[in-house]
């Protein structure tokens, strides 16, 4: 008989559990969270527009803006478009441009230049129109500052 009270006992203590309605999940919780979505800077649509523009307004196919690079926590992993990152490599990211396009890259204060192909998405650093490998980096002499304002122009 005690086992069986202890069953019971048990039993109803698992119901009556059950029963209690979790306070994450309360409609009063849902209403008032107060959260509130962050606002996005500008869609991807908006971006590529922008780019656009940008680059038929001079006619020439040329962008300026900040440069950023990228190499050593990247290495060996995928790009946007595939392939193997190699940090070594003269490639570049580009939020908007088609992969394989061939960009020349001039630092506007050391008026040093280099090709670079687009394989990679990005920058997503605000302010910045590129991001390059650290080869490409290397070659522009931006290594130790990080950054650089640069000019694009389309190649090919």
């Amino acid at each position: 008989m005690r086992k069986y009270k202890l069953y019971l006992l048990l039993s109803f203590l698992i119901l009556f559990a059950a029963c209690i309605p979790s306070p994450r999940y309360s409609a009063q919780s849902s209403q008032t969270s107060g959260y509130v979505p962050p606002p996005t800077e500008k869609s991807f649509a908006d971006q590529q527009r922008e780019a656009r523009e940008q680059f038929s307004k001079t006619g020439k196919h040329e962008m300026t803006g900040g440069a950023s690079w990228y190499g050593p926590g990247f290495h060996g992993r995928t790009t946007a478009n595939g392939e193997k990152f190699n940090q070594n490599a003269m490639t570049a990211a580009h939020k908007t441009l088609p992969f394989n396009t061939k960009v020349r890259v001039t630092d506007l204060d050391t008026r040093k230049s280099v090709v670079v192909r687009i394989n990679d998405r990005g920058p997503y650093a605000k302010g910045r129109i590129i991001d390059l490998s650290k080869g490409a980096a290397k070659k522009l002499g931006m290594i130790e500052k990080g950054h650089a304002r640069v000019r694009l122009d389309i190649v090919k």
